[in-house]
């Protein structure tokens, strides 16, 4: 049967409907109050920590994101690192699978709705919402620094955090877009959010551990400066890692490489000298694209599997 008008007609109404109930649902708002006080702890140990020891220091916003108290374990880049992919994955784990599971399914494609736009409805709506989050959180630490540090940021300062403020949201869309997949492949609810976690337990804590281990075990040669790279080449498997680098050469103006820096890349250059924002960009594209590119395979690979499902009354 031949379609008839735009597959995506009615994008629009799927992402409203599924906007309205992420943020009046008790579960979001729960996740929500759960980050942002998380994470204004985080704020306040950096705030004390940047007083006590680098209140001369020319990017003093960006440490605001990076640095911890002295007693402290985490700082606001750790916490988004950990929290992000929680606040997606319970998002997206029932996205599609709970229809299903309500019997809505049919009534919805019943109407003038095909499953592209429903399939882009939800997951726009969920980066929608995970986005709404983020800027609400960013402009906070904005204004706590600008209060309790009493210096206004500069405009490279801002690029930067903005920059980062927009990695974040990509990253989001990652971890949103895997819970999908489990939602579109499993039918059972619990079965999508176990699978959904284990995955990301595995990828944040087991794999950059593990990677090391299977490059030696692979890679036939007893270069030490071979193996490192190959292991952080297979650890960027992970979308933490290429966060975490993203980060690095983004927050942290002096890292001039993410791998080896070689004698090339330091001829004429001043050690601890900050690099220009182009070129901390130009370093991060790469793990940029990585987070880019996982949130096209995965939404396309859940739609292939969700368009070749059947769908029963």
């Amino acid at each position: 049967m031949r379609r008839e008008g735009s597959a995506l007609h009615g994008v629009g109404v799927v992402f409203l409907k599924e906007v309205s109930d992420h943020l009046t649902g008790v579960r979001m708002r729960v996740l929500e109050w759960l980050v942002v006080l998380i994470a204004l702890a985080a704020l306040y140990g950096a705030i004390q920590q940047i007083r006590d020891v680098t209140a001369e220091d020319p990017f003093l916003f960006l440490k605001l994101f990076t640095t911890a108290r002295e007693g402290l374990p985490f700082t606001l880049v750790s916490v988004l690192t950990i929290f992000v992919p929680v606040v997606a994955i319970i998002l997206g784990f029932d996205s599609v699978n709970g229809e299903h599971n309500r019997r809505t399914m049919s009534r919805i494609l019943a109407q003038p709705i095909y499953r592209d736009a429903l399939l882009f409805g939800k997951f726009l709506a969920g980066l929608f919402t995970l986005s709404i989050t983020m800027v609400t959180l960013w402009l906070l630490v904005i204004g706590f620094g600008l209060f309790f540090l009493g210096v206004a940021p500069n405009s490279e300062e801002i690029a930067r955090a903005f920059i980062f403020l927009l990695v974040v949201i990509v990253y989001a869309g990652v971890w949103l877009a895997l819970a999908m997949l489990f939602s579109i492949i499993f039918r059972s609810v619990v079965t999508a959010v176990l699978a959904a976690f284990g995955l990301w337990f595995f990828l944040m804590i087991i794999w950059p551990t593990l990677a090391p281990a299977i490059v030696v075990g692979l890679l036939p040669t007893n270069d030490e400066e071979t193996l490192i790279l190959a292991a952080q080449y297979l650890s960027r498997v992970s979308p933490s890692t290429l966060f975490g680098e993203v980060v690095l050469a983004i927050l942290n103006p002096t890292t001039r490489s993410l791998g080896p820096i070689y004698f090339s890349q330091l001829q004429g250059a001043v050690l601890g000298a900050p690099m220009p924002l182009g070129e901390s960009l130009i370093i991060a594209w790469p793990e940029i694209v990585g987070l880019i590119a996982s949130n096209i395979i995965l939404f396309v690979t859940g739609y292939v599997i969700f368009q070749r499902q059947e769908v029963r009354a």
